[in-house]
C-alpha cells in the first residue's frame, strides 16, 4: 500500500506557485492513480485536472491548505475522461466563481455530468489559447488524439512546467509509487503498454513532441504516473518520438 502524501510544491517564487496535490493510501486499490495540480499566482488560482469523486476530499483539503477554494478562477480539464471530470459538480459548491475550461468538443457532453455548467464553461478552440491567472499565463496547447480527439496540455509559462494530461501516464506495479522519475529506463516499462494502447497514432505523437520541443521546460507532469525533470525531460520526449503506438500497433486487428 502506498503511503499518504498531502501535497508537494513544484515551483514557488513567492508570487507564483505550483503544487502537486497529494495521494491517499489505498487510492491505487480504487483505480489508476491520478495527479491533480494547483497553480496560484498572487490572489488567483487554477486547478488542473480536478479529478473524480473518490479523490475529491483529498484534493479539496490540499487546495484549502494553500488558498481558499473561492479564489479558484478556473477548473481546467485536459479532456473528458471520468477520472478527470467526474467530480465537477462537487466543485460548484466550493468554488462558486470558477469557470470550467475544456475543449470546445466536450461542452455539449458536460451538461450530462454537470447540469449547472453551461453558463460557466469556456471552450478551448482546437488551436489552443492562453489562460490568465493572476499576473501569469497558462498556454493550452493541442494534444488532439493523444488520446482524446479533443485533448490539451497546459504549459505554465512562468514555472516552465508542462502539465501533460495522459501523455506520460504510467501504471505502477502494485504497492509501488514515486513522485519523480529517477530511473527512466525502468519507468518506461510502466508507461509503454498504456501509450501503445491509448495514444491513437505515432504521427500524432511525433507532431506533439516536435511542438513541445520548442518550449523551455523544466518539468513534465502527467495526470497519471510520475513527474519528469532535468535530463529525464529530454529522455522522455526522445522515447515518445521513437515509440510506435495506436493504430500503427493494432492495425492487424482490423481483419475479417
Amino acid at each position: 500500500m502506498i503511503k499518504k502524501v498531502e501535497s508537494y510544491p513544484l515551483y514557488d517564487d513567492g508570487n507564483h506557485k505550483v503544487f502537486w496535490l497529494g495521494v491517499e493510501e489505498a487510492e491505487d486499490e480504487k483505480g489508476i492513480l491520478t495527479n491533480q495540480y494547483l497553480i496560484i499566482d498572487n490572489d488567483e488560482a487554477a486547478l488542473i485536472e480536478p479529478g473524480g469523486y473518490f479523490v475529491f476530499e483529498r484534493v479539496l483539503r490540499n487546495v484549502s491548505s494553500k488558498i481558499p477554494p473561492t479564489k479558484i478562477k478556473y477548473l481546467i480539464y485536459s479532456h473528458q475522461d471520468p477520472d478527470v471530470v467526474a467530480g465537477m459538480n462537487l466543485w460548484f459548491e466550493y468554488a462558486p466563481l470558477a469557470k470550467i475550461v475544456i475543449s470546445k468538443l466536450w461542452i455539449r457532453f458536460i451538461s450530462h455530468l454537470a447540469i449547472l455548467s453551461g453558463p460557466r464553461t469556456i471552450g478551448i478552440p482546437d488551436e489552443g489559447m492562453e489562460i490568465t491567472v493572476g499576473n501569469s499565463k497558462i498556454k493550452a496547447l493541442p494534444a488532439h488524439y493523444l488520446h482524446s480527439p479533443g485533448n490539451f496540455v497546459f504549459y505554465d509559462m512562468k514555472a516552465k512546467i508542462l502539465l501533460s494530461s495522459d501523455i506520460g501516464a504510467a501504471a505502477f506495479p502494485e504497492g509501488e509509487w514515486y513522485l519523480f522519475v529517477e530511473d527512466f529506463d525502468r519507468h518506461a516499462e510502466f508507461m509503454e503498454a498504456f501509450h501503445k494502447r491509448y495514444m491513437s497514432s505515432s504521427k500524432a505523437l511525433r507532431a506533439w513532441v516536435r511542438m513541445v520541443r520548442n518550449l523551455d521546460i523544466n518539468m513534465i507532469a502527467p495526470q497519471h504516473g510520475a513527474i519528469f525533470e532535468g535530463e529525464n525531460v529530454k529522455k522522455f520526449l526522445d522515447w515518445l518520438y521513437n515509440l510506435e503506438v495506436g493504430i500503427d500497433v493494432y492495425e492487424h486487428l482490423f481483419k475479417v
